[in-house]
């Protein structure tokens, strides 16, 4: 194997905001279904997070900033003191390591069901998902979400500060806004979802506005130093159709530009995309670029290397990759030597509970594979 860290700014230290990073990969928050029923984090999930501090920053996975927030079955949450003491144990493993943490706040919006959380789900219009969605007792059709009132608006910006306080004494050094994926920030911002006629919806000034005054709340909670935004354009997911996509964003990065975020995420970004050259021109800001690897499918042999680096070189400060940190706790090394990679196993694993494909993926210094272990990749 050769050692091509000298070659490549992905292994070079740098900062964001007052944090001292070891070098420019992040794990991207990953969804693993490990919290309890009520959302408190489990002590594998220290293990796991544990494992994987070598990276430059983690980005923990998405936790619910109230409990009509809550999307699946054991997502974890951080609204209560219970979720914050279990957490606190995630970062204080993490710390140990010498590892350093954000926590993504998400609102699962219509991405939700009575099954899951006890309560109707919440959404910018009574637009129902497209699909069915998990429950604790399989798959059922989604219900149609009950339209928020500009009280329930208020309520849900103010949960979300609440949340981020609650993150910081979790031991976090921030948390990342989740406005991507289809999620309830996303579903103000997409015309097919928000078919609102007061100041919330309409004009792309009015979809942007309920992001806008969430992340300007949580800013004020925890200092702007310590928020990153989540952003996905044109991402489908979850019956997403933003219809305006060129003008959506521009406008929320505008927007934005002067609150001295500690950083934007554009997930699935592609360096040739004139998009992605227009928002790095703009933002003032440090900007994370998570690559446009797909969804499903095997890893790159490189685990994403080289699209990382074309996007540090298109202007992108930080990388993000998820996929490769789960399966591989000790990435930032193999990427650097050129080290083969795990793949990861059957998807299915990603979310059904326990070790099994979650805390048992081999590092380098594994000297014996778990049975079942598939082979590596060569890089």
């Amino acid at each position: 194997m050769t050692n091509t860290a000298d070659l490549s700014r992905l292994f070079e230290p740098t900062r964001l905001g007052p944090l001292s990073l070891p070098n420019r990969l992040v794990m991207a928050p990953l969804t693993r279904n490990r919290a309890g029923a009520d959302g408190v984090p489990q002590p594998i999930m220290a293990t796991y997070y544990a494992q994987r501090a070598s990276a430059g920053l983690i980005i923990a996975e998405a936790a619910t900033p109230n409990a009509v927030g809550q999307t699946y079955p054991n997502i974890p949450a951080i609204h209560d003191e219970k979720h914050v003491a279990g957490w606190r144990q995630v970062t204080d493993a993490v710390r140990a390591e010498g590892g350093r943490m954000f926590l993504q706040l998400q609102h699962g919006g219509r991405v939700g069901h009575p099954d899951n959380s006890g309560l109707t789900p919440l959404a910018p219009s009574p637009v129902p998902l497209p699909e069915t969605i998990h429950t604790p007792t399989g798959r059922k059709e989604s219900v149609v979400p009950r339209e928020m009132t500009l009280d329930d608006i208020r309520s849900t910006v103010a949960d979300f500060a609440t949340a981020a306080r609650n993150a910081v004494d979790a031991g976090f050094s921030g948390v990342e806004v989740h406005a991507a994926n289809g999620h309830l920030l996303h579903q103000f911002m997409a015309r097919n979802t928000n078919r609102r006629t007061d100041g919330y919806g309409g004009s792309v000034a009015g979809r942007i506005r309920f992001a806008v005054e969430v992340v300007q709340a949580v800013a004020e909670a925890v200092g702007p130093d310590r928020v990153g935004l989540r952003i996905s354009p044109g991402v489908t997911v979850n019956g997403i159709d933003e219809g305006d996509t060129e003008a959506l964003y521009p406008a929320l990065v505008d927007a934005l530009a002067d609150a001295g975020l500690a950083y934007l995420h554009f997930v699935f970004a592609d360096p040739d995309q004139p998009l992605f050259q227009r928002i790095r021109a703009a933002w003032p800001g440090t900007l994370m670029a998570n690559p446009a690897l797909g969804w499903g499918g095997p890893l790159p042999a490189d685990g994403g290397r080289h699209a990382g680096e074309r996007l540090l070189a298109a202007g992108a400060d930080l990388i993000s990759l998820g996929r490769a940190f789960l399966a591989n706790p000790d990435l930032v090394e193999r990427l650097r030597v050129g080290a083969p990679l795990n793949q990861v196993r059957d998807r299915h694993m990603m979310y059904v509970g326990g070790e099994t494909g979650y805390t048992d993926y081999p590092t380098l210094a594994t000297t014996r594979r778990p049975a079942g272990t598939p082979e590596l990749l060569a890089a």
